[in-house]
C-alpha cells in the first residue's frame, strides 16, 4: 500500500473514530449500554480515540521510516482535527435529534 493510501486511510479512520462516541450508547465502545449515555463519557472516548488513531500514526510512520519526535503542539492540533472530525456526530446528537441527556 502507497504512502498516500495509508495517510488517507487514516484519515478515514480517524473521521469514523470521532464519530463512534456519537453513535453509540456503549460506554467505552464495548461496555454496558447507558441510555442515555452523558457528554462526559462522550469526549471522554474522543479522547482515548484520538490517542488510538494518533498511535496508529506513529505505527505508519515509524514502519515507512524513521519516527519523526513530536511536540505539544503536534498532539494539539490532532486533537483539534479530531474535534472537527466529531461535528457531523455531535451535530446529529445533540442539535438535530435533540439532547436526550
Amino acid at each position: 500500500m502507497s504512502t498516500t493510501a495509508q495517510a488517507w486511510l487514516l484519515l478515514l479512520l480517524g473521521f469514523v473514530a470521532a464519530n463512534l462516541p456519537f453513535v453509540t450508547e456503549r460506554v467505552l465502545l464495548v461496555g454496558p449500554l447507558r441510555a442515555p449515555k452523558a457528554l462526559g463519557w462522550r469526549l471522554l472516548e474522543l479522547v482515548l480515540l484520538t490517542g488510538v488513531t494518533v498511535g496508529l500514526g506513529m505505527l505508519i510512520e515509524a514502519r515507512i521510516g524513521q519516527r519523526s519526535p513530536q511536540g505539544s503542539q503536534f498532539y494539539a492540533v490532532a486533537l483539534c482535527l479530531m474535534l472537527t472530525f466529531a461535528f457531523p456526530g455531535f451535530t446529529w446528537r445533540y442539535l438535530r435529534r435533540g439532547h436526550d441527556d
